[in-house]
């Protein structure tokens, strides 16, 4: 066993999958069965990122998945430098909307966004990012796991979510 290389293996996958990584899918790849020692690598590599003042972060997302990230405090610098992605403008403040207010009625989304937002709602539906659930005559939104995996959260619930934007909004 070679702790310096099976560490630097496991941040080379962080670094390049672009993704949260699930640990089962890490100790197949690793071909290792010892959970807590993978565990163990992976904290370490997240204290060695916050020891030296990183701008980058190792950090454990939703349903045991692990992603690096830029902190939130260089999303903005690096903003224009990232991949595009397909949902921007206004669909991008619709969903904002949504994950800050969930669970959210369709209907009263209507009266933040305009009739605009019906259209988002399918387009981010389609994309994974919500759930929209019947509830009488109107939809219950709410954002899903992989919302959360995206913004590298450690959790899917609403009050998560909610720090989680309002973290961005400071």
């Amino acid at each position: 066993m070679d702790i310096a290389k099976d560490k630097a293996s496991i941040e080379a996958i962080l670094f390049i999958s672009g993704e949260p990584v699930p640990i089962s899918k890490l100790l197949k790849k690793l071909g290792m069965k010892d959970r807590e020692y993978v565990e163990g690598l992976i904290e370490n590599l997240s204290k060695e990122y916050r020891e030296r003042g990183s701008s980058l972060e190792v950090v454990r997302a939703v349903e045991d998945r692990y992603t690096m990230q830029v902190k939130n405090e260089y999303s903005l610098l690096t903003a224009d430098f990232a991949p595009k992605s397909e949902i921007r403008g206004a669909v991008l403040k619709t969903l904002a909307i949504i994950a800050y207010k969930q669970p959210l009625k369709k209907s009263d989304l209507v009266k933040y966004r305009g009739s605009q937002c019906y259209e988002h709602v399918k387009v981010l539906v389609e994309a994974g990012l919500l759930d929209a659930e019947p509830c009488g005559k109107t939809k219950i939104l709410k954002t899903t796991t992989k919302f959360s995996e995206i913004y590298g959260l450690e959790s899917s619930t609403p009050t998560e979510i909610r720090r989680f934007m309002e973290s961005i909004l400071k």
